[in-house]
């Protein structure tokens, strides 16, 4: 009997997972409580999977070898509940796609924030220095889905805290945990050191070979070092202080100092602006050395790389006012670096849907540098509450056409308008990628 292999949910991990389930001759079945994507239903009938859609059937599901949890299914499910009862065994599409590509050199991401950041551009380090490397997981295509279709030497991956979760025997060479801050506490019962310990997973498999690069700045991160140690090699980085081993800056020069030559350039030379730019340019860097990518290659990519769409994307300048499309920025810690990386006036566009947003983060950089707030969304109640004393100008809007409009009417020449909502995008936009665009296109209009 084949190895019957369920798949709980069909967005791109899922698909990917059964994908791969299906060429490695596992019988596969795919269970979606809402709707399928059409290009999902037709990659999975021309593959002959079978699947459903709008319902999960309890005694099929229950009756799997194996199954793949979609990270968007939480725990507290009852479905889930009756799963872990029957003792059926649970895994991620990342541990799927490790199985079949044990012997690859793999690069693992996680981190709160800047993830998709430091993952593009340890992709485009590898990339430069001409090696075999896919860029995979949360940012583009899922890992098992590259593996099934176009497996390669290497792989970099995005990774969260929820694929993490479902993890048994995934161990990357290299595991990089850039920051912890408070995030999705509602799947962890809100105690933010079942989060903490959830992202540090990442490294529960590693050994001496392996390295575990963190930010020794990161007071979460070290508190948890402190209490349990890991047995990877560790590979610090830091703003504070320059390091014998590992990223730091010393005298406005990044250096990387990972087993022999460094690798050295000045501050101003990186393509990434702001001090948490720093961070994700030194964990990228410490990959490339581990790897032993000649530091050239390191430096000539940290110079020639271009940021993510949506994440402090440039758009254009109208009339002396820059305009930034952070739209990817969905809790206050990615805003508060987004305020921190500028030094221009700011006119601040945000809001949608407040995941329980303590905005008192961002109080001071408010007060020093947005010279307005204008929100955007069904309800800007908690925004308004927290920061109308902080700022001089506070507007309400609800079209994204209605706050670029407002926004570049408070903005005067040199100043800068950025959307950084702070919020998911659910209430106006179909996602954060959506929001973007709406904002582009706004700005392109005025």
């Amino acid at each position: 009997m084949a190895h019957k292999l369920i798949i709980l949910g069909a967005g791109e991990s899922g698909i990917g997972a059964a994908l791969l389930g299906k060429q490695q001759g596992y019988d596969v079945f795919v269970s979606e409580g809402g709707t399928i994507k059409d290009n999902y239903k037709q990659e999975l009938a021309v593959n002959h999977i079978p699947f459903e859609e709008g319902h999960h059937s309890w005694d099929v599901i229950l009756g799997a070898d194996e199954i793949v949890k979609s990270p968007g299914i939480p725990e507290k499910t009852e479905l889930m509940k009756k799963v872990r009862e029957k003792g059926v065994s649970v895994i991620s599409e990342i541990e799927l796609a490790y199985r079949f590509s044990k012997g690859k050199k793999i690069i693992a991401i996680t981190g709160s924030n800047g993830k998709s950041t430091t993952t593009a551009l340890t992709y485009h380090i590898f990339k430069t220095a001409g090696l075999d490397v896919a860029m995979v997981g949360n940012i583009g295509v899922s890992y098992a889905r590259q593996v099934a279709t176009a497996p390669a030497e290497y792989y970099v991956i995005e990774i969260s805290s929820f694929q993490l979760d479902d993890i048994v025997e995934f161990k990357p060479n290299v595991a990089i945990l850039l920051n912890i801050t408070p995030d999705h506490l509602d799947r962890y019962d809100y105690k933010m050191e079942n989060y903490v310990a959830s992202k540090f997973r990442i490294a529960m498999n590693q050994t001496k070979e392996d390295a575990f690069v963190y930010c020794m700045d990161d007071p979460e991160i070290m508190q948890h070092l402190a209490q349990q140690p890991i047995y990877s090699t560790l590979i610090p980085f830091t703003i504070m202080k320059p390091l014998k081993e590992g990223g730091s800056i010393a005298n406005e020069q990044l250096q990387i100092l990972v087993d022999g030559e460094p690798v050295i350039m000045s501050m101003y030379d990186l393509a990434l602006k702001g001090k948490h730019n720093l961070y994700n340019s030194m964990a990228a860097a410490i990959a490339g050395r581990t790897m032993d990518i000649r530091k050239e290659k390191i430096r000539e990519s940290l110079a020639s790389f271009k940021s993510l769409e949506h994440r402090m994307e440039y758009v254009t300048t109208v009339k002396g006012v820059d305009f930034i499309n952070d739209s990817k920025a969905t809790n206050v810690n990615s805003v508060w670096f987004a305020l921190e990386s500028i030094e221009k006036p700011i006119v601040l566009i945000m809001g949608g849907v407040d995941k329980g947003n303590d905005y008192s983060a961002i109080r001071d950089l408010v007060k020093e540098k947005v010279k307005a707030i204008i929100c955007m969304g069904v309800d800007n109640t908690p925004i308004i509450d927290a920061l109308s004393k902080d700022t001089p100008v506070m507007i309400s809007t609800s079209s994204m056409m209605d706050a670029v409009r407002e926004a570049f009417a408070q903005a005067t020449k040199g100043d800068v308008v950025m959307l950084s909502p702070a919020c998911a995008s659910f209430d106006l936009f179909k996602n954060y990628e959506d929001r973007g665009r709406k904002f582009k296109e706004a700005v392109k209009a005025l």
